[in-house]
């Protein structure tokens, strides 16, 4: 059975489309809550510990998860571990050594985007930081979220049989309804709906399919029997393995991750989030790995994808094995994971252009009031949305790798800047400008011209050449920042 076939079924669909309005119906819960620009961008900072735990999971992990890393299991077998295992690490001491402080912090100066805290931090009054990281945020989110909206299109067109502009439409007409109505308060309460239907998605379904096959041990050696390479983690080669362990130097660079942490109502209760938010990143990571790895066993040939695209195993392996109710269920937890991050990364976007770009550097020492922040915040989204539609109709490349490229700039960008802002007192403007400038470049030129030679992931050297040059620039900077930027 073809699977539009069977989403064509009336349960099935109903289901289906059940999970794409829940979205919007969150949003129109929570217009009322959402009254200021805080509001809009980090939820008033009252948003509670499992909302925020579950929320940062979710709007870090996105198709790339579900569809990329369950693909990559399919192509590599049990090496794609290593994809894995270096964000769940970094993220659970993330959440206390990061957030902790971060929230503390950006408090304390009143700050509710990361280039607000930056430049507050070290009285860059020339905005430094601020164009800086402006214009990082607009190469990289830009190409994150077009690639959210590519996944989005993509598995409803398989899904549902329709042409890929029109699911391309309605992908980035959900997304941005129930935000322009809730902003930040929606995506986080809709990250919670979205982590209950990834359940389904990435618990019961593998657990499901490993009974079907017999369980573990004989899904292992039916893998063997295809090639002795697809059950051996070790496979992959040195470089390849480091490269995928390196994923996780990329979690503190990303503003839509850290955003959460800013956003709870209690710096203390991340201690609780980090335990939730483990799990649950451990959970799912499994669950991805493991529809991989049975889909090998079922469809031994990649041919047999559609499209040959090891990226539909998902699609492809919960339609075999599951009737209308749960197969609805299941692709609804697709788009739920992507919408949980190009959701999170248009307001990254709203925050930018609004927050750090208009009220701060245009509009500089001008009153404006929160109606109007409010109003142009959400036209923000509407716009870049917009352009992120017509750049995911553009793009050709895997959403695994085209994720990965934009992860690795972020996390070279404002990862070590980050992380040496909140624990090296002699970090300052021009080291972090610096630092910011390094990781953009060498990820860039790395990805184009090294990583095939090399295997190595671009965000390795980046995030390690960005590191070094913040510490070089700050301890060598004959004149301190402080001396340059005296007040009047």
């Amino acid at each position: 059975m073809e699977i539009y076939e069977q989403l064509g079924h009336p349960i099935a669909l109903s289901i289906f489309l059940a999970t794409l309005l829940l979205p919007v119906f969150i949003g129109l819960i929570t217009l009322r809550k959402t009254r200021s620009q805080s509001d809009f961008l980090i939820g008033g900072r009252a948003m509670g510990r499992f909302v925020v735990a579950l929320s940062a999971v979710s709007s870090g992990r996105s198709s790339w998860l579900v569809l990329g890393v369950s693909g990559m299991a399919y192509s590599l077998g049990t090496g794609a571990v290593w994809a894995v295992v270096g964000y769940i690490i970094v993220e659970m001491f993330q959440f206390v050594f990061i957030g902790q402080k971060l929230r503390v912090d950006t408090e304390s100066f009143r700050s509710i985007t990361l280039l607000d805290y930056f430049e507050s931090k070290y009285g860059d009054h020339r905005h430094l930081i601020r164009m800086t990281g402006a214009i990082i945020i607009a190469i990289f989110i830009t190409s994150y979220v077009a690639a959210q909206f590519n996944a989005g299109a993509k598995s409803l067109s398989t899904a549902l049989g329709f042409p890929m502009i029109v699911t391309l439409v309605i992908s980035g007409l959900l997304v941005l309804v129930y935000m322009i109505l809730g902003g930040y308060i929606a995506v986080a309460y809709n990250d919670v709906v979205r982590a209950i239907l990834m359940l389904m998605g990435l618990v019961v379904f593998p657990v499901y399919g490993l009974i079907k096959v017999g369980g573990v041990q004989i899904l292992l050696e039916s893998l063997s029997r295809l090639n002795p390479a697809y059950v051996d983690p070790f496979s992959l080669g040195i470089g390849m393995t480091i490269g995928f362990l390196g994923i996780g130097l990329g979690s503190p660079g990303q503003p839509h991750i850290v955003v959460r942490y800013m956003s709870i109502r209690n710096a203390d209760q991340l201690r609780f989030a980090a335990v939730i938010g483990t799990f649950w990143n451990v959970v799912m990571a499994w669950g991805a790995v493991f529809i991989g790895l049975l889909g090998r066993e079922l469809i031994p040939l990649a041919e047999q994808l559609p499209d040959r695209d090891p990226e539909m195993i998902y699609l492809v392996l919960s339609s075999y094995y599951f009737g209308p109710l749960l197969y609805g269920l299941l692709v609804g937890g697709i788009f739920a994971a992507i919408l949980s991050t190009a959701d999170s990364q248009l307001l990254v976007v709203a925050s930018t252009v609004v927050r750090d770009i208009y009220e701060k550097m245009i509009r500089k020492g001008i009153a404006i009031d929160e109606s109007t922040k409010l109003r142009l915040s959400r036209w923000v989204v509407v716009f870049s949305g917009i352009v992120a539609l017509v750049l995911a109709y553009v793009a050709d490349d895997l959403i695994f790798w085209l994720i990965l490229f934009a992860w690795g700039g972020l996390g070279a960008s404002f990862g070590t800047s980050l992380i040496l802002t909140l624990y090296w007192k002699r970090a300052h403007t021009y080291g972090i400008v610096a630092g910011m400038i390094t990781g953009t470049l060498v990820t860039i030129v790395w990805k184009l011209f090294l990583e095939e030679t090399t295997g190595i992931y671009e965000l390795i050297p980046a995030f390690f050449c960005s590191a070094l040059v913040i510490i070089v620039v700050s301890l060598f900077m004959k004149t301190s920042i402080s001396s340059l930027y005296k007040k009047d």
